[in-house]
């Protein structure tokens, strides 16, 4: 996934029942396989299946029922899909059968603070690991959310998580960091966090931005879960000036479309000088 400096886009693909964007619509094989085709087609470079819900107020799963909903997912995706699997758990039991499966990354929305067993599963691993800042657990993370400086409260976090990753063996050079934006964050935290992105560069490590249809967007634009995309590019282009190397998301192709005319006027190519003032080409 690494080999040029463009950004990842990380398509996805929800096998639970009650994702705040698209739960329940990716029940049985064939489902999972065209959602992740459609992602793939889209341009995403990797796909990350959930198990277990993180919505705010999301009851926890048991590790069995979340095992029983990843690992048939990769099954039938394994071959049939032309990218690499990410998997998004908290619990070491899923990273460990993931792993055996091939999945080449594991997104931690504890920030290995959730299973006593992850970082040391992860340390033996080959595969990158996110690490993502959040405040309590899903059930919890949205009462009484107070910050006095979120960027700086969410960048020592991440910083302190890098540490113990590195403590506990997993190499630098592995790792990712998501600030957890609609993590335990008022609208005007997530806010904040898109407008002052630049500030992870501190962390000298590549960072991940899922922001995704998440409720600030609605609160912003006054639309539904279903029709935030306008919103959702808005704040990917935001992203992607404030340095983001990833992009986690529902619609790949918007986001790709996104990343591409971000990276075009920041390089001003070459191939599209022949483009004249009123848009036609010569």
């Amino acid at each position: 996934m690494e080999g040029d400096r463009r950004p990842r886009i990380v398509g996805i693909l929800n096998v639970t029942p009650d994702s705040f964007s698209d739960g329940g619509r990716c029940e049985g094989a064939d489902a999972q396989v065209a959602a992740a085709e459609r992602l793939v087609g889209g341009g995403a470079d990797c796909i990350e299946i959930g198990g277990e819900s993180t919505r705010p107020g999301a009851p926890p799963v048991s590790c069995d029922e979340e095992l029983g909903r990843v690992l048939p997912a990769m099954e039938a995706l394994a071959g049939r899909v032309g990218a690499p699997l990410a998997v998004d758990t908290s619990k070491a039991a899923v990273a460990r059968e993931a792993l055996a499966r091939g999945a080449v990354m594991i997104n931690d929305v504890t920030a290995l603070r959730g299973d006593p067993r992850m970082a040391e599963t992860l340390a033996g691993a080959d595969c990158r690991v996110v690490l993502m800042h959040m405040r309590g657990t899903p059930r919890d993370m949205q009462r009484d959310v107070r910050y006095d400086d979120v960027v700086g409260e969410v960048l020592a976090f991440l910083g302190e998580r890098v540490r113990a990753a590195e403590d506990a063996g997993i190499g630098r050079g592995r790792l990712i960091v998501d600030p957890g934006l609609g993590f335990g964050k008022r609208v005007s935290d997530n806010l904040r966090i898109l407008r002052d992105l630049r500030r992870f560069e501190a962390l000298g490590l590549p960072v991940m931005v899922g922001a995704s249809r998440k409720s600030f967007i609605g609160a912003v634009t006054g639309r539904p879960v279903e029709a935030r995309e306008i919103g959702t590019c808005a704040a990917h282009v935001w992203a992607l000036l404030g340095g983001a190397a990833y992009l986690r998301v529902h619609d790949a192709a918007a986001a790709r479309e996104c990343a591409r005319m971000v990276r075009a006027i920041a390089e001003a190519a070459a191939e599209f000088d022949a483009v004249s003032t009123h848009g036609h080409v010569d």
